[in-house]
């Protein structure tokens, strides 16, 4: 089918408007207007429920007609880095791109799923979130508390117009080492410093890490691993009392994040006086070997009946591994280059935004049950 220019017009007035729309997280102060005021009034014949999650946690279900299909897109968007170059809220369109707030993670394809619900009279589901860029989300969650009926599940993000089939759960942990604080000349330095326990968990936390280095999954080679901040001691001459170790972990399906945990937990030599797991987001597809693989094929067989190019496996993660988890077959999808998410001056390019629209054109025109 050969390209309608007047799609992608569409698509960046939309486009437009809702970079326009401050939707930053935090400090996550959405609200039920604005932004969704605008979604509801671009969507006439839909049936619109708002509902507040609490703490700016805001969705709209957007349904028309008995579809088979939902499309996802979150719509609030990392902090503004001073680092832009010109107003983040101006949507720029040059020759080959459209930069603004947003336009890639992950406003163009909400534009994109509006423009279409617009030239095409299909039945379609939109499920527009605000809290995907905070470790306190609750949209996703509250709206699977419901019983929903769909054949397949498409979350927005930037994949380069590419159906992503699978991607790295997520894990990240705050643990605790107690030591006995002293002067450091005393022989015990060595085992009553905290933070001496937690340089050597750190080392066989490593350690395990590299030892999954075989496992594979749809592309995706081993674990990735990344202690990101330890915190304690004192000063150089007083046996370090307390240690803090930040660390994460993205594990491949099919890995068990409960026994990553343990290990993690037990590696040693010492025992964490304290161990909290703080957030965790299961795999794309979730579930064991048997179960991920048949939930990866299924979600394989959607693209190829919905004409998606697929695209490999990424390490990002994305909550299309929720809708999985809650048993739909789920994929990502969506225009833009995660290179480009939450950067400065970020930008989606415009020959993606008119693929992914006319993709959700053929979605929707073809969407009833």
């Amino acid at each position: 089918m050969s390209a309608d220019p007047s799609l992608l017009t569409r698509c960046l007035d939309h486009l437009r408007a809702l970079v326009s729309c401050d939707t930053q997280n935090p400090p996550r102060a959405i609200g039920t207007g604005g932004i969704f005021d605008y979604l509801q009034a671009q969507l006439p014949g839909f049936t619109h429920r708002v509902t507040d999650f609490g703490a700016g946690a805001v969705s709209l279900y957007s349904v028309r007609g008995k579809p088979r299909f939902l499309i996802n897109v979150h719509l609030d968007t990392v902090p503004v880095t001073p680092t832009w170059t010109r107003n983040p809220f101006e949507l720029l369109v040059t020759e080959d791109r459209a930069i603004g707030m947003g336009a890639c993670d992950i406003k163009g394809a909400a534009a994109a799923m509006v423009a279409a619900a617009q030239v095409a009279d299909g039945d379609c589901a939109f499920l527009f979130s605000s809290d995907e860029e905070a470790n306190d989300a609750r949209c996703i969650a509250g709206f699977l508390a419901e019983k929903h009926a769909f054949d397949a599940v498409l979350v927005a993000e930037p994949t380069k117009a590419e159906a992503v089939l699978a991607h790295r759960g997520i894990s990240s942990v705050r643990l605790r080492f107690a030591g006995r604080a002293g002067h450091a000349s005393a022989a015990s330095a060595a085992s009553d410093s905290a933070v001496h326990q937690a340089l050597r968990w750190g080392e066989r936390a490593l350690a395990h890490a590299e030892s999954l280095a075989h496992h594979r999954f749809g592309g995706l080679t081993g674990l990735r691993f990344n202690i990101g901040r330890i915190e304690g001691g004192i000063k150089a001459n007083v046996i370090a009392p307390s240690c803090e170790v930040r660390f994460g972990f993205r594990p491949l399906p099919t890995m068990s994040t409960e026994a990553l945990l343990e290990a993690f937990r037990t590696a040693g030599p010492a025992v964490p006086a304290e161990f909290e797991p703080t957030f965790y987001g299961a795999s794309l597809p979730a579930g064991d070997t048997a179960a991920a693989e048949t939930r990866r094929l299924a979600a394989r067989d959607v693209a190829d009946e919905l004409g998606l190019p697929i695209g490999n496996a990424v390490d990002f993660w994305t909550e299309a591994a929720l809708f999985s988890a809650a048993g739909h077959t789920s994929l990502v999808y969506g225009p833009g280059d995660i290179a480009q998410a939450h950067s400065a001056d970020e930008w989606v390019a415009l020959d993606q935004l008119q693929q992914v629209t006319e993709s959700y054109v053929r979605i929707i025109t073809h969407g009833r049950h």
